[in-house]
């Protein structure tokens, strides 16, 4: 499977109380789709927030996204690790 980074914006103030409850609705229903989301980080600052998952595409990760009540503004694939 295929790895991706999603990016959220627009989410000034989370708390990692809240991230951990996204990241949470994620894992309830990955695999449904066949993802699975391995990490969260947040910028509180920012308000952006980055998730790396495995998944057969990104379309699948977006899916996991909307019904968790959360869309990813972007979604991108990783094909190089170092």
């Amino acid at each position: 499977m295929a790895k991706f980074m999603d990016v959220h914006r627009d989410m000034q103030g989370i708390t990692a109380e809240k991230l951990m409850e996204a990241h949470q609705a994620d894992l309830a229903i990955e695999g449904e789709e066949s993802v699975h989301f391995e990490h969260a980080w947040a910028d509180p600052e920012s308000g952006t927030v980055y998730c790396l998952s495995e998944a057969p595409s990104a379309e699948a990760v977006q899916r996991v996204h909307e019904r968790a009540g959360h869309r990813a503004d972007e979604v991108h694939a990783v094909s190089l690790e170092a």
